[in-house]
């Protein structure tokens, strides 16, 4: 037997290749397929099951594709109704791979069709779990993304409650836990980097196993949750009623496009122009009203949050060979209209002699000096609420980049504004978005907070100022 954890880790997200005597599951796949096919091939195998834990929410899976290229057949647990072909099973059900067997194990709670995948080894051994989003390293998965239900959350947290402590918490301590993220996704609140341990050790060490009570527990989970983001329930339908096949996505996305055709496809089509340069590459020249939101961060959250409409025509300026990424990352979150990229970057654009705008920057030093001779000098702070209310500099506003646009008739066109997160990734982000809407003063601090707090010239607190805008 052959077991391997294939994880993302822009996405904070594991798939799994397992495989015995030229048969082999995949659980929870991402939307491209390449990988999964290949792993088999090299194995010389065939792909026969492809398990899925649940309607996703925060990715695309690529289960439809795959299914479509292998001939393997799709499976959900109970209560699940696909609109495509696949097959539902049962509480208890077993699907054999070669020498060893899988067994679905419903577990409702972070969604009612949410099941647990039990391996049972060549001599029959309950070896591992493979736990979606019901049970994290460090967590359990979070009872409100659940898509069209009457089921209040502390409800799902209930059942969630009695799914551990009824199908999970009853196995051998020894037991391999491989749940479906880690760090990074929003699909939990406590998630820890690590991305396997023992549910031994998890009953030691995880918050929610160690709750005295079913009460305490519904508590527990439904306690301190931050506002999903807004692509969730949509990437949860296109899960359970189908998507266009990810080849034509990428074979649309990808095609060049010169200065005047892409300028022309922009003006035509209304598309979004979404740069996914580096920042600081951003700021020293773009494409008027272009939105930069950086492959080298987290791109497709970003995306996610912040670009409503998942049908919205996009056009890529990309670093050169990163086209195909770019696509194939937006299409993982359900962003399936890419009409195509610049042919030969920001460079041809420039070469061809059209507009283009900057956004200013001055180093951290600079802007606390700025600051200690006007303290009321406009400010703003990108980051999350929990890190501003963590620590920020004194005198600075809170406009946390997931809330920017539905608060931006706060800011005030008249002054200039200087703009930081933590490191320089969102900064640019919500710079590119104001620029875009019509925003003209505005200058990004290098380096975000941490560059500033460096410096040791102004006050950094710990409690909440009264000047935040939400």
């Amino acid at each position: 037997m052959k077991l391997e954890q294939m994880y993302t880790g822009c996405l904070a997200e594991a798939a799994y290749y397992i495989e015995s005597e030229g048969e082999v599951a995949i659980i929870d796949p991402l939307r491209e397929t390449k990988p999964y096919i290949d792993r088999a091939e090299a194995d010389q195998a065939q792909i026969k099951y492809i398990f899925e834990t649940h309607f996703h929410a925060d990715f695309v899976s690529g289960h439809l594709d795959l299914a479509a290229k292998t001939g393997a057949t799709i499976v959900f647990g109970p209560t699940a109704q696909p609109s495509y072909d696949a097959h539902v099973a049962i509480d208890g059900e077993e699907f054999s791979i070669g020498k060893i067997r899988i067994r679905v194990l419903h577990t409702p709670g972070h969604t009612m069709e949410s099941s647990t995948f039990l391996l049972l080894d060549e001599t029959g051994k309950e070896t591992a779990i493979f736990t979606g989003d019901t049970l994290f390293i460090g967590d359990v998965g979070r009872p409100d993304l659940a898509v069209k239900t009457d089921l209040t959350r502390e409800d799902l947290a209930g059942y969630l409650y009695d799914s551990l402590h009824e199908k999970i918490l009853t196995l051998p301590d020894a037991i391999i836990v491989y749940p479906g993220h880690g760090a990074g996704s929003a699909c939990g609140k406590n998630m820890s980097k690590e991305t396997t341990d023992t549910l031994g050790n998890q009953k030691l060490f995880n918050y929610a196993l160690r709750a005295q009570s079913k009460e305490a527990f519904i508590q527990e989970v439904t306690t301190g949750l931050a506002t999903p983001p807004q692509y969730f329930p949509k990437n949860a339908v296109m899960n359970k009623t189908g998507y266009a096949p990810i080849d034509d996505v990428l074979k649309q996305g990808t095609q060049a496009l010169s200065p005047a055709a892409f300028d022309a496809a922009a003006n035509e089509t209304g598309a979004l122009i979404l740069d996914v340069r580096e920042a600081q590459s951003f700021a020293k020249g773009f494409i008027p009203n272009a939105i930069n939101i950086g492959l080298d961060g987290q791109f497709a959250g970003w995306v996610g949050t912040l670009v409503v409409d998942l049908k919205q025509p996009l056009l890529l300026v990309t670093p050169q060979g990163s086209e195909e990424e770019a696509v194939l990352r937006l299409a993982r979150v359900g962003y399936d209209n890419c009409i195509g990229y610049l042919d030969g970057g920001f460079e041809a654009w420039k070469a061809d002699n059209r507009e283009v705008d900057t956004i200013p920057s001055i180093l951290a030093n600079a802007f606390a000096d700025l600051m200690l001779a006007n303290p009321d000098l406009p400010a703003l702070d990108v980051r999350r609420k929990s890190e501003y209310d963590s620590e920020h500099v004194v005198g600075v506003e809170n406009l946390p980049l997931e809330t920017l646009n539905d608060n931006m008739s706060r800011i005030d066109r008249t002054k200039t504004y200087y703009v930081h997160c933590a490191g320089g990734y969102r900064s640019m982000v919500a710079l590119s978005i104001l620029r875009a809407r019509g925003f003209n003063n505005l200058v990004d601090v290098a380096g975000g907070f941490a560059a500033i707090k460096a410096t040791g010239k102004l006050t950094i607190t710990d409690y909440v100022c009264p000047t935040t805008l939400l």
